[in-house]
C-alpha cells in the first residue's frame, strides 16, 4: 500500500492545459500481420478527452507495486482517477484503508465490501469492525509505457 500522508497528493487534471490531439487510424491494428496504417488515418484523437470525462474531479496517480498487474495496471503506470463516477461492484478504485492508499477492485455483495487485487499473490482486504475504508475515486484510464 502507498501512504497518502507521506507522499504528494495526486496531480489534478489542468483544464487550462492545451489538449494533445493525435492521429487515430480508422482500422484496428493486428497483433500478427503488418498493415500500412498511414493510409487509414481518418480522424484525430485528443488523448485527454479519452481519459478525462469530469475535468474538475479527475486526478492522476502513479502506481507503485504489482497488485493490479492482471488488470493491466503495472508498477509505474499512471492512472486517471475520477471522483465523480459512482463506484460499483467490480470497479477499479483508489481506496484509503486506515490512512493508506491502494488501488484495487471493489467487491460489493449483500451490503458488505472488500477490496480485491488483480494478482493472486495478494490477499483480499476485508474491513475489520474498527477499520475504515473510504473509496476515493474510480479508475477511468491507465497509461503505461510499452515493454522495452
Amino acid at each position: 500500500m502507498y501512504s497518502l500522508w507521506n507522499s504528494p497528493l495526486p496531480v489534478p487534471y489542468d483544464t487550462a492545459a492545451q489538449s494533445l490531439v493525435l492521429p487515430l487510424c480508422g482500422v484496428s491494428v493486428r497483433a500478427g500481420f503488418p498493415s500500412p496504417a498511414d493510409d487509414f488515418v481518418v480522424e484525430r484523437l485528443d488523448i485527454m478527452q479519452l481519459l478525462v470525462k469530469h475535468p474538475q474531479a479527475t486526478y492522476f496517480w502513479r502506481v507503485r507495486g504489482d497488485s493490479m498487474r492482471d488488470a493491466g495496471i503495472e508498477d509505474g503506470s499512471i492512472i486517471a482517477v475520477d471522483r465523480a463516477i459512482k463506484p460499483k461492484h467490480n470497479s477499479i478504485v483508489v481506496a484509503i484503508v486506515d490512512g493508506e492508499c491502494t488501488v484495487k477492485y471493489l467487491h460489493q455483495r449483500a451490503g458488505r465490501i472488500k477490496l480485491r487485487a488483480a494478482n493472486p499473490t495478494y490477499p483480499d482486504i476485508i474491513p475489520r469492525d474498527s477499520q475504515t475504508i473510504e473509496v476515493w475515486g474510480v479508475v477511468s484510464g491507465c497509461v503505461k509505457r510499452a515493454a522495452r
